[in-house]
């Protein structure tokens, strides 16, 4: 089956905002900012629908891309995902407001790295010495206050409560390739190649590649997957995830470049009342 065309989400993207001396926004940043903008509005929709779609057929088919069912877990991941996306428009536009465009840079060469021959350790000071030690503790609580918190990153006690601030976000995505954020993104919202319109799913991959972000992404979601069937023994009712792209469309209502919405909840009219929802599956 061909994808659908993403042009109806596309379409639903507003032009990036010109820089306050009207000059327009470089390409490259443009475009990264169109990507960063369609991961943060399927964001915002699961945020919004998420306890929701969890009574309903079809939820492993998002849930298992978290590898958990846990709405708690869930949310908590997709709320740090929309914060960090939010956090990385606010530094591309700095960055164009400045004129500075994006530049692509090659792969690093890991092979090299490795036949460089490891750097000796410094001498440790005679016994009973006291010189220099004070100087080198000083260097290591200045790295420490400089080393962002350990939950930027961790999933393990990663709570509502316990999200990263946006400075600490702006801070780490400033010292980082651009790659690393946008998978950080894509791994924050569940954001597998499966929900992906194709169209979509190249746009991102070939900024993941460009700017030196990790390819292991498909990867990652696979093991994702196998912890999730770990724990899908745990909910009975949970219907199996939809292996097939009409079956993903069918409980998503969409692909990630088109239009989000819900096919299990029906659209608002304005000024006609809404029959309440049902509270489990059909």
């Amino acid at each position: 089956m061909s994808d659908a065309p993403d042009t109806a989400g596309r379409a639903t993207q507003p032009d990036p905002k010109p820089d306050r001396g009207g000059k327009p926004v470089p390409a490259r940043i443009a475009e990264i900012l169109s990507i960063v903008a369609i991961l943060a509005e399927y964001g915002r929709h699961l945020a919004d629908t998420i306890e929701h779609r969890a009574v309903w057929r079809g939820f492993a088919t998002i849930a298992q891309f978290f590898g958990t069912a846990a709405v708690p877990v869930m949310l908590a991941r997709i709320r740090r995902g929309i914060m960090r996306a939010i956090a990385l428009e606010r530094v591309l536009l700095e960055r164009a407001a400045r004129g500075r465009d994006l530049v692509t840079l090659a792969p690093r060469d890991h092979s090299r790295r490795q036949a460089q021959p490891a750097t000796p350790p410094p001498p440790e000071p005679a016994a009973g010495s006291t010189a220099g030690s004070q100087p080198a503790e000083a260097a290591l609580a200045q790295t420490a206050a400089l080393r962002p918190a350990g939950r930027i990153d961790s999933d393990e006690q990663l709570t509502l409560d316990t999200l990263p601030s946006m400075e600490q976000l702006e801070a780490q995505i400033r010292r980082r390739p651009l790659g690393r954020t946008i998978v950080d993104i894509c791994r924050d919202l569940g954001a597998a190649p499966t929900l992906c319109a194709g169209p979509f799913w190249n746009r991102l991959f070939d900024a993941i590649r460009c700017y030196r972000g990790s390819c292991n992404i498909v990867l990652e979601m696979r093991r994702r997957e196998k912890r999730f069937d770990k724990e899908h023994w745990k909910h009975p009712d949970l219907a199996l995830p939809e292996d097939s792209r009409d079956g993903v469309r069918r409980v998503l209502g969409f692909f990630i470049g088109e239009q989000p919405g819900d096919p299990f909840r029906p659209a608002r009219t304005p000024g006609v009342p809404v029959a309440a929802a049902a509270t489990g599956p059909p």
